[in-house]
């Protein structure tokens, strides 16, 4: 029988949160495990090892069990057990367990008969006095109400984006609209080409172009170049990824690599071009920022702080902020040595910032299970949203109101949470605005249609949503295989892409 070695057990556990959306705590995890040391070949793990592993685990126990008993419907002794039963008990104890249970329910049973035999005949006696007839039943009203369902995506419109091996954390459309870039475990970032069919009304039939952007350098180096963000600038014309290993890229849009950025010692888990593209911002679990002159390829200045960095958004060409485990939020400008403003008054880590379309505001989400709204004329948090009972994930920010292209249109904020919640926040009137509750598992990512209309979600219960944000309601739905970390609208608004497990899917919303 094969082994189950340490090393190999640490991996599976590694690539299980991962898989989960623990990036946080499979970095800290993988560093204290040595993953960039192991000898395991990450792309032999397939997904849902963890799982697997111990549900095959609980099958073998049920089936060694089984065969030390004389009763042979394993289905029925089974029904009796917990699965902490089969990982906490021996066989003999759990045959014990269902023996005791087995005549526990036969009692139960005998009992129940015994009384039943005495109330049948009152009974009957009583139906006959209301319905005037034994047989004479009271209808069932059943109300279906068609109008209320959601419409499910038609497999018409879905294409799958094939060839990654391992989970797709990522994804993002170029400003141009018609390539797709998605970052994934298998140490590879991908641009496809994304067409239309005819009429540009549904999605191509043909296999979309695809450029790959490798990120592994050697076999030696496998298992940390895990690629974990990545960022088109303005114009669509350079892609810049971050990796587990620090190292962040900058490549065109043709896939071909134009420079390799080494600052970092831990972790990049988010970067961004300013909008002028002449700087790219990086974050990292080193406890430094870095904003890179792109066209050198060299640090233009580093920025050192407490604690590792989970987000960064910036202001404008020049100043930005990060989001620390710290607790704390740091706005900083380049030329300067030292934040220019600091934010605090969260609980626990930041998981994500974002400043509003004007630059006005800046809205911050947390472990703490709250959403806080900034303004660099004040110390204190302008809104403090507590709506939500579990960590949030991420926000997303409308592209409506001042700033925007839909400048008549109210702004809003959205939260997406372990609560298994999408919340919709009015921040001029700071109160929630809407509550949206379809999803069943942790909810990883929201975007906004880019006219404002409409809200994407994605989430681990397999499932993508497309939500009326006027009405708060579900206008189109698909369940995919996999949980959901990604999703994002391209400029048109007619297309969401999504990343489902280890592919990465585009769905035709139409106009």
């Amino acid at each position: 029988m094969a082994s189950l070695t340490s090393d190999l057990l640490n991996y599976i556990v590694f690539r299980y949160l991962q898989e989960s959306g623990f990036l946080h705590a499979a970095f800290s995890f993988g560093h204290e495990a040595r993953i960039n040391k192991s000898t395991v070949d990450g792309n032999r793990i397939p997904f849902n090892a963890l799982v697997k592993l111990v549900q095959k685990g609980i099958q073998y126990l049920e089936l060694e069990t089984n065969l030390s008993n004389d009763d042979t419907d394993m289905d029925e002794d089974f029904r009796f057990l917990e699965p902490l039963d089969l990982i906490t008990k021996n066989v003999s104890e759990l045959q014990q367990m269902i023996k005791e249970k087995k005549e526990k329910v036969q009692k139960d049973k005998s009992n129940a008969d015994n009384e039943l035999d005495h109330e049948r005949e009152p009974a009957r006696d009583r139906k006959k006095e209301k319905n005037g007839n034994a047989g004479d039943l009271e209808p069932m009203d059943i109300c279906i109400d068609s109008t209320s369902s959601p419409c499910e995506i038609s497999s018409c419109d879905v294409m799958a984006l094939e060839g990654h091996t391992s989970e797709v954390f990522v994804c993002a459309w170029s400003p141009e609209g018609s390539l797709l870039a998605s970052g994934s475990g298998d140490s590879t970032a991908r641009i496809w080409t994304i067409g239309d069919g005819p009429g540009n009304s549904t999605i191509q039939r043909m296999p979309p172009n695809v450029k790959v952007l490798k990120h592994l350098e050697s076999r030696a180096a496998e298992g940390n170049n895990d690629v974990t963000t990545l960022d088109w600038n303005s114009k669509g014309t350079l892609l810049a990824t971050g990796s587990y290993n620090g190292q962040a890229k900058i490549w065109n849009r043709s896939g071909l690599l134009l420079k390799t950025l080494n600052k970092h010692e831990g972790t990049i888990f988010s970067l961004k071009w300013n909008k002028k593209g002449d700087y790219l911002l990086s974050g990292s679990t080193d406890r430094t920022a870095v904003v890179w002159n792109v066209k050198s390829g060299e640090s233009k200045q580093q920025f050192n702080f407490n604690s590792g960095m989970l987000d960064v958004d910036w202001l404008d060409n020049d100043s930005f902020a990060v989001g620390s485990t710290d607790n704390k939020i740091y706005v900083c400008k380049v030329g300067e040595n030292q934040p220019v403003k600091r934010f605090s008054g969260h609980k626990n880590e930041i998981n994500a910032i974002k400043w509003d379309p004007s630059g006005s505001l800046l809205a911050s989400c947390s472990e703490d299970t709250t959403v806080k709204i900034w303004s660099m004329k004040k110390d204190v948090c302008l809104h403090d949203f507590r709506e939500h009972s579990k960590e949030i994930n991420t926000i997303k920010w409308s592209p409506t109101g001042a700033g925007t292209s839909n400048p008549n249109k109210k702004l809003l904020l959205a939260s997406a949470s372990f609560d298994s919640t999408v919340k919709l926040w009015d921040v001029e009137q700071g109160r929630l605005f809407h509550s949206l509750n379809g999803h069943r598992e942790v909810v990883y990512s929201v975007a906004f249609s880019p006219n404002g209309d409409y809200l994407a979600s994605g989430s681990l219960d397999n499932c993508m949503h497309i939500w009326s944000v006027k009405d708060a309601k579900i206008v189109k739905t698909y369940k995919g295989y996999g949980g959901i970390y990604n999703v994002c609208w391209n400029k048109e608004g007619n297309k969401v892409a999504a990343c489902f497990s280890n592919k990465v899917f585009v769905f035709d919303i139409g106009s």
